[in-house]
């Protein structure tokens, strides 16, 4: 089950690679949290067709409700609130930077799986990380990274995100993957759609061009395939190592973004693409370690 994890990790990173690229031109000239919204409501609607044709749709009627609650929670911390931070953020910062903050999600995740799921990740998968960030940093060329208000609003939602994948990770143990997918984008969009109702932009999604829908049709499509991957990533990972495996999206981003701009490899992001090979063999090493060490009560 490990090794479909990692694989299952390994296609996440790379979605979200091309995802946060993509991201930065679909919410170009559009109210970030109609952006949201659609895509939000999209891939419910999508993920509620994927559980109809594989009948895990029946698992909706044997919840209880403490896991609505828990369901409609992860849609809060994970299918609302941050992406109204993040795409609010992606507007004002780069995307190569937007990648680099939300890749820093492992470190959260550690700090709070340690207490709320009493998990040590080991010190190979903390090293390999590490490793992978640094990696990250020197490739992205972000030796002076411009912490601006865009950047905060995309640190914001990482914490969140991050606070959401622990959660989730005990849900996992409980609720299908798929399921808990189409709790976290139906009660986030349901959520985002009566913040905006409240601040009165709502109506703005009736302005939306056909190439706006078009983005946001295409993003859907990778938010989509982003978390039917995830969440079976972290049924099987622990959270801490599937939170780092997530790092490898990042030089994925910066490469499409160099690409778009016709930038040049600079020796720096040499050195940073060869730690991060390092940094990929030693994590793919340790997902056939232990999946966490308990923490001594």
């Amino acid at each position: 089950m490990v090794a479909s994890a990692l694989l299952w990790a390994l296609a996440t990173a790379a979605i979200s690679g091309f995802a946060i690229f993509a991201n930065k031109f679909g919410v170009a000239g559009i109210n970030s949290g109609v952006y949201a919204l659609a895509r939000g409501a999209l891939v419910a609607m999508l993920l509620a067709a994927v559980m109809l044709a594989m009948g895990s749709w029946r698992q909706l009627k044997q919840l209880s409700r403490k896991q609505w609650l828990l369901l409609a929670t992860v849609g809060l911390v994970g299918g609302c609130i941050p992406f109204l931070l993040f795409f609010s953020g992606l507007q004002l910062t780069a995307a190569a930077q937007a990648s680099f903050i939300h890749k820093t999600m492992f470190a959260f995740v550690a700090a709070i799986s340690l207490v709320a799921l009493k998990e040590k990740p080991g010190a190979k998968t903390l090293a390999a990380a590490i490793l992978l960030l640094a990696g990250n940093f020197l490739f992205l060329q972000l030796s002076t990274p411009a912490w601006d208000y865009g950047s905060l609003l995309i640190l914001a939602a990482t914490v969140l995100w991050a606070g959401e994948n622990v959660l989730s990770k005990k849900l996992l143990s409980e609720i299908q993957p798929d399921v808990l997918a189409f709790g976290r984008m139906a009660f986030g969009a349901a959520f985002t759609a009566a913040w905006l109702a409240t601040t009165g932009e709502i109506s703005l999604a009736a302005n939306l061009t056909g190439l706006q829908w078009q983005w946001i049709a295409a993003t859907s499509l990778l938010l989509l395939l982003y978390v039917t991957t995830w969440y079976r990533a972290l049924q099987g990972l622990n959270a801490t190592l599937a939170t780092s495996i997530l790092l490898l999206g990042a030089p994925i981003t910066a490469v499409l973004s160099y690409a778009y701009a016709g930038a040049a490899v600079t020796p720096l992001q040499a050195a940073g693409a060869a730690m991060l090979a390092v940094g990929i063999i030693a994590m793919a090493k340790t997902s056939s370690a232990p999946s966490a060490t308990p923490v001594a009560s």
